[in-house]
Order: structure tokens, then sequence, then C-alpha cells
């Protein structure tokens, strides 16, 4: 038989265990996700709502302190028989007696016989204001605004005009408050109401989470107790469960037990039909040699092929029936330490190395599969090989399980290679085909590669036939394992 040097990997699917992860998928993240932006959005809600009502509280208080100070201002100014203003307004607040605080009063001539100016000692120079026709005075001739203040600060005035005495003689009285003392108080409330509501949602998120991973916990424990049924080590869940799992747990115990029966009622009928197709084959091989000449070999020949192919069927049907089923445990190095054993012993003069990993690898599957796999390939690799066959197995990096047990390998490796021809690209597939040879002058039934094939198929590996370093074929074949 003639080898190619590469082909692609008859399969690149392999099944994963069962895990919960903690993704977009997951319920966990979900429900925490959905309760954290709500969280985020209620504390927006609170922070916007407490800072508006602080904000409105603040500024009323301010716009009454400016006019209460106001009216005690009229109340302190008067005007002398000569029309001067007179009057020594204090109004109580020690802000109006420092320079350029922000805080100042004034009162102003606003009609003919009366002159002078009074002031606050606060107030070093004249501060603007906006003329009567940009803010008109209400009914009661008083007026409210904003200007800028001595150092740049943003200034509420109250003004008012009032009469002085019977001479109708009237002043202007302003005062003025430092509008940006209250914004940077109202901004300082709301830094430390962010740092207070930011430190509480952290808070409140953190224990939502908690809660919610330990009330979903009953889950994990069916996730465990679900992959401990994969991997052969429980035969169905056991434990208590929330009355909400409950009846999930018994489902799911109900058709483990379903995929047994249908395993065994399989198995059975296999063996019925292997039993009941053998003697009459048997006898028709007989019949056929006894028969002689050219008509009896062909007989004989035909029905050992049948039975050959009646054999290759059954085994699939075989494992097919227990695909998906409860895991079987194989331990993988003893199984091949074994086979190469007894094939060096077969093959003295092939030189046969072997590779095992110190890790333990336990294949998820029967233990007849893995030998009559390892049997083919080995088989073909020492019928073709000039003088070495190398055999490795090793778990494949960064696949792991997600039943929390660290280090679990889900995929492993098993490696043949020898220094045989290897086989031509363009007869790759051909050597996979069932009973093809490529080479009819070795003896053999072209159904080793097959075989392998179907196996690797139905337990969801991978095959591949690649060109060896050593220079002839590398058989790899990737199949799922337990930890």
């Amino acid at each position: 038989m003639s080898r190619r040097r590469k082909a692609e990997p008859l399969r690149q699917t392999v099944r994963t265990p069962l895990s919960l992860r903690f993704g977009p998928r997951s319920l966990a993240f979900r429900v925490i996700a959905f309760s954290t932006v709500w969280a985020i959005l209620t504390l927006i809600v609170i922070f916007t709502l407490i800072t508006t009502l602080y904000r409105q509280a603040n500024e009323r208080g301010f716009d009454s302190l400016l006019s209460a100070h106001l009216f005690n201002l009229i109340g302190s100014v008067g005007v002398s028989e000569g029309g001067s203003l007179t009057g020594a307004p204090d109004l109580g607040d020690l802000r109006f007696s420092e320079p350029n605080s922000g805080w100042y009063w004034s009162v102003e001539p606003a009609s003919e016989g009366v002159s002078g100016e009074l002031h606050s000692s606060s107030m070093t120079k004249a501060i603007l204001s906006p003329s009567v026709a940009e803010v008109p005075f209400n009914a009661s001739f008083q007026r409210s605004y904003t200007t800028e203040g001595i150092d740049g600060e943003e200034l509420e005035v109250f003004e008012s005009e009032f009469v002085l005495d019977a001479k109708n003689r009237a002043a202007r009285f302003r005062v003025m408050g430092n509008r940006t003392e209250l914004e940077q108080e109202i901004s300082a409330f709301q830094r430390r109401l962010l740092t207070y509501l930011s430190l509480f949602g952290v808070g409140m998120i953190a224990i939502n989470a908690i809660a919610i991973l330990l009330g979903l916990q009953p889950l994990r424990r069916v996730r465990d107790a679900l992959a401990m049924v994969r991997e052969g080590t429980a035969q169905k869940l056991d434990g208590r469960f929330p009355a909400e799992i409950e009846p999930l747990a018994n489902e799911t115990n109900a058709l483990i037990e379903n995929n047994k029966r249908i395993v065994e009622r399989s198995r059975t009928q296999v063996g019925n039909l292997a039993h009941s197709l053998k003697t009459p084959l048997a006898v028709l091989i007989n019949e056929g040699r006894a028969l002689g000449g050219a008509k009896g070999q062909l007989i004989a020949e035909q029905a050992a092929s049948m039975q050959k192919q009646i054999d290759h069927y059954l085994q699939r049907a075989r494992v097919a029936a227990q695909r998906d089923s409860v895991v079987y445990r194989t331990p993988v190095a003893p199984l091949v330490q074994r086979m190469v054993r007894v094939l060096q012993k077969l093959n003295p003069q092939t030189d046969l190395s072997l590779s095992l990993p110190a890790v333990d690898i336990v294949f998820a599957g029967e233990r007849e599969d893995l030998e009559e796999l390892l049997g083919n390939l080995l088989d073909n690799a020492m019928k073709w090989a000039k003088s070495a066959v190398a055999v490795s197995v090793a778990p494949i990096p960064g696949k792991k399980t997600g039943s929390g047990k660290e280090g679990a390998v889900i995929l492993f490796e098993i490696s043949i290679e020898d220094d045989g021809p290897g086989i031509p690209e363009d007869k790759a597939r051909e050597a996979l085909k069932r009973g093809r040879r490529l080479d009819e002058t070795r003896p053999g039934t072209g159904l080793g590669l097959a075989i392998v094939a179907d196996l690797v198929n139905e337990y969801g590996g991978v095959l591949a036939l690649e060109r060896s370093s050593m220079g002839g074929l590398k058989a790899v074949v990737r199949l799922r394992s337990l930890h």
C-alpha cells in the first residue's frame, strides 16, 4: 500500500463537556446584569432627585436671605432735610464687612432732591447693574438679576426703589450675594452624595450578586452531578434539590435510565443478529471450501467478505448506540503499553518507541473500541514501516473541563508514525474508503483505516493523516477524555 503526504482532518468537531460558563448566555450573568443595570439607574434617579431638591432648597434659602437683608437695609436708611442719605445699616453678617467678599449692599439716589451714596465696606468699587429697560421692576418696584462681581464671581442681586419721606424722595437699594459660593456648596454636596451613593451602590450590587449566585447554587450542583454522570463516576443525579429544580432532576434521571435501556436493548439486538448470522455464514464458507474449484472459492471468499462487512457494521451500530449515553472510562496508558508490548514481540525487527504523558488520561469510551482503533493503526504502521514506528499519547494544551476540577483534560491525541513509503496526496481518500486497498501485493482486507475513521467519527473525534518526520505516514487521532 502506498501512502499520501498529507490529508485534511476527516472531522473537526469534538464534544465539549457539560459546563456552566459565566457569559452572556449564563442565567447568573443575565440576572446579575439586569439587577446591576436596574440598581445603577435607580441610584442615578435618586442622585438627580436629591441634588435637584437640595438645589431648590438652597436657592430658596439664598433668595430669602437676600430679601431679608434688603428689607433690613431699607429700614436702616433715611434722608436728611438737606436731601442726603443717612444711616448706618448693620445687616448682621460679617461678610458685608470683608473687602471683596462677594456680599455687598449699596443705596443710591433714585429721585430729585436726594444726594449722596451709601455702600458696605466690602464693596471697594462700583458694580454695574443692567438698565431698567433690560431688567424692569415689577409692580412692587423690585427686581432681581445676576451680574459679575469685583473678583469675577457671580452675584445674585435683589434691588428695590423705596420712597423715604413725605416729599416723595426715593432711593434705590441693592443687596448682592455671592452666588458662586452657593454653586460651590451645591457642587460639594453633589460630590459627597455621589461618593456615598457609589459606595452604597457597589455594596448593594455585590450583595445582590452574592445572593443571586447563592440562589443559583443548586443549578451548579445539577451541572456537577451531570458532569459526574457523563464521566461515569455516577449513575444518576444524587442529592436534594429545591422544589423548582427537583422535577428537572427527576426527569433527567428518568432520561438516563431510558438511555441505559436503549443501550442494553441495542446491544441485545446486535448480539442476536451476530449470533443468527454467524452459523449461516460459517456454513456457506465451509460449503464453498468443500465444493472446491472456482465457484467454491468464489462462494467462500464472498461469504468471508460478508462476515467482515457484518462485523464492521455491527461494531459501528454498537458504538452509535452508546454514544451520548452514560460515558465509559478506559485508562489509555495501560492499554497502549500492553498493545505495544505485544506488537514488539510479534515484530522484533521493527524498532517500536512509546511516549506517554505524566498526567493520567482516561478515554471517554469503551476499552474494546480503543483497542480496535489502536490495533488497526498499529497494524497498518508495522506492516509498512521499514525499521521504526513511534507511538505517542499527549493531552491537548488549553482544553479543560467546566466542572470545576483543576487541570481536567477533555481532549487527548494519539500519534502513530512510521518510516515507510507514506500515502500520495491523490490516494488519501481512497485509503479511508471501506474495502479499498491501494496495494494488492500486501495482505489485508482494506477495512482497517475505514474502521478507524468510523470509530473516530462516532466518538466525535478527529482523524488526520499527515506526512511524518520519519518519512512515512503519521496518523493522528484526537478524542475526548475524562480527567
